[in-house]
């Protein structure tokens, strides 16, 4: 459950506003949600921890395809090219 505990005042010209309460009607959430909402697109919370332990996770993979080592850029290069002909 979230608890809310600080209270912001902004001030608004009539069209934002406008916009803030068609939109609260049209998806039966009040303007506050809706205003914290935009406020979490736009300044998404930091997940350092997560992203580098996902980045941790996927570099320790070990060949995933089971394909031995990767094949140099001139072999890479010329599979390209030679499959490219044959389409």
């Amino acid at each position: 459950m979230l608890i809310l505990r600080r209270r912001l005042q902004v001030l608004i010209d009539d069209e934002r506003y406008e916009r803030l309460q068609s939109e609260s009607q049209r998806i039966g959430a009040p303007v506050g949600e809706i205003v914290r909402r935009a406020i979490d697109r736009q300044f998404p919370p930091s997940d350092g921890d997560a992203r580098a332990a996902a980045a941790e996770r996927l570099l320790a993979l070990a060949d995933p395809a089971g394909s031995g080592p990767e094949p140099d850029w001139e072999t890479q290069k010329r599979e390209l090219l030679d499959g490219q002909g044959s389409g």
